[in-house]
C-alpha cells in the first residue's frame, strides 16, 4: 500500500529543541522508518516546510538535511493546501499569533508548551481551535520518557498502594555566558520575551502530575532570580528579569502532596537531571529520564537515626531496578506519531490545547503565589461550549 504524504509547516526549528527533537529525531526519523503506521493499514510520510525569521539559518538547516522547502513567509506556507499541519516551536512570546494564524488558515496545529504566556491567551487559542474544528495538540514529552513510562506502569499496577507524596528535583547549572557560553538561550532569562523557569517547567510538572497522580488543586510556590546578571549570545551583559529557580508545593486530588524544585542555578548531585520520588503505603519508587528503581514495603529496611556514627548502610543498593520490558522510542517521536494518527484517522489524543491551558494556569498560579506569598487554589477552566 502506498504511503500518503502530508506537508508539515515547522516554525521555530532553527532553535535547539525544534531542530534536534522535533525535526531530526521526530519528523525526519519518522520518514526514515517509512512513515507513521496507521491502524487501518498504510503509512503517512511527512514533508517538512521550514519557517523562521532568519533566512541564513533556514537555508543552512535545509541544506544540512536535504529539505527543499523553506521560507520566511509564514502566510505563504499556510496558504499551500498540501500543508495540512502547522507546528510551532518558536519563543513563547511569538506563539499565540502564529498559532491563531494557522488555525484561521484551516491547519491542524501541534505546538510546544507553554501554549501561551498567559491563561487568558491559552484559553483563547483553545476556543479558536475548537470553533474552527481543527485538531490541536501540545507537546507533553516527559510522559513518554522511559523512566516515567515505568513509573506509570507501577501506578497502574497498584504497586504503591495509597500514594502519599511526590518529590521532584530538576535542574542544572546554566552558565552565565561570560567565561563559559550559556547552554540555554538568553531569552529564557528575560520576562518580556516569555522567559522564566515557572512558565517553562510548571506546565511540564502539571501534565506529569495530572496524568500520573491526580488533579492539581492548589499551589504554594516561591520563584526567584538567583543569578541577576548574564551575558547574551553576542557576549553583551544583560539584566536577568525572569525567574531562574522555583520551589513549589502542589496539592493533588486524593490528598497527595507533591514538592518539586526547579532550578537553572544548581549543580547536579543526582543520577539524572530530573528525578521523582513517589512514596506510598506499599512501596516507593524513584524515576528519572530513563531509570526507575523501587523499594517495596516487604523489602524496606529499618534505619536507626544515630548522628554519632557514620552511616554504613548502602541505601541506594537497597533498591531494585524496574526492567524495561519494552523498547522505548524517542518520546518526542512517539507523541508526533500519535498526533499524526489523530489527524489522519481520528485516533485518541488527550494532550490538546485544553490540557496545555491547564499547564499555563498552574504556571500563572505559581507566579501569583510567589508574588503574594500565599496558597493559590486552582478551579476548573471554563472553555465555553465544547466542540
Amino acid at each position: 500500500m502506498s504511503a500518503r504524504t502530508i506537508g508539515v509547516v515547522m516554525n521555530g526549528v532553527t532553535g535547539r529543541m525544534g531542530h534536534r527533537q522535533h525535526l531530526v529525531r521526530s519528523v525526519l526519523a519518522i520518514n526514515s522508518a517509512g512513515g507513521v503506521a496507521l491502524a487501518g493499514g498504510g503509512r503517512v510520510l511527512l514533508k517538512p516546510v521550514l519557517v523562521g525569521r532568519n533566512e541564513a539559518k533556514l537555508r543552512e538547516l535545509a541544506a544540512a538535511h536535504d529539505i527543499d522547502d523553506w521560507t520566511t513567509d509564514l502566510g505563504a506556507a499556510l496558504a499551500d493546501p498540501a500543508n495540512e499541519i502547522y507546528f510551532d516551536a518558536q519563543v513563547t512570546s511569538a506563539r499565540v499569533g502564529a498559532v491563531v494564524q494557522a488555525i484561521e488558515a484551516g491547519k491542524h496545529v501541534y505546538a510546544e508548551k507553554p501554549t501561551a504566556e498567559s491563561l487568558e491567551d491559552a484559553i483563547t487559542v483553545t476556543k479558536v481551535a475548537r470553533a474552527a474544528g481543527v485538531k490541536n495538540g501540545v507537546v507533553q514529552d516527559k510522559l513518554f520518557l522511559p523512566g516515567l513510562r515505568k513509573l506509570r506502569r507501577l501506578v497502574e499496577g497498584g504497586f504503591f498502594g495509597e500514594i502519599l507524596s511526590v518529590r521532584g528535583e530538576f535542574g542544572y547549572w546554566v552558565f552565565e555566558g561570560d567565561w563559559q557560553d550559556a547552554q540555554r538561550p538568553s531569552w529564557n532569562y528575560r520576562a518580556a520575551d516569555g522567559g522564566g523557569i515557572v512558565l517553562d517547567m510548571f506546565p511540564h510538572w502539571h501534565y506529569v502530575m495530572e496524568n500520573l497522580f491526580g488533579t492539581v488543586e492548589a499551589v504554594t510556590a516561591r520563584a526567584v532570580t538567583h543569578v541577576p546578571r548574564r551575558w547574551d549570545e553576542a557576549g553583551e551583559p544583560y539584566e536577568a528579569t525572569a525567574d531562574d529557580a522555583a520551589y513549589g508545593i502542589f496539592e493533588l486530588s486524593g490528598g497527595i502532596v507533591a514538592q518539586i524544585n526547579s532550578s537553572w542555578a544548581t549543580r547536579v548531585f543526582r543520577d539524572e537531571l530530573v528525578e521523582f520520588q513517589v512514596d506510598g503505603t506499599e512501596g516507593s519508587a524513584v524515576a528519572g529520564l530513563r531509570r526507575c528503581r523501587v523499594q517495596h514495603r516487604s523489602m524496606t529496611p529499618k534505619p536507626v537515626w544515630n548522628p554519632d556514627l557514620p552511616a554504613t548502610e548502602p541505601f541506594r543498593g537497597q533498591w531494585q531496578e524496574v526492567p524495561d520490558n519494552a523498547e522505548f522510542d524517542n518520546g518526542f517521536k512517539v507523541q508526533w506519531e500519535m498526533f499524526i494518527r489523530h489527524v489522519v484517522e481520528d485516533a485518541p489524543f488527550p494532550y490538546d490545547f485544553a490540557a496545555g491551558a491547564r499547564g499555563v494556569q498552574l504556571a500563572e498560579a505559581g507566579l501569583l503565589s510567589s508574588a503574594e506569598g500565599r496558597r493559590v487554589e486552582l478551579t476548573p477552566i471554563d472553555f465555553g461550549t465544547e466542540a
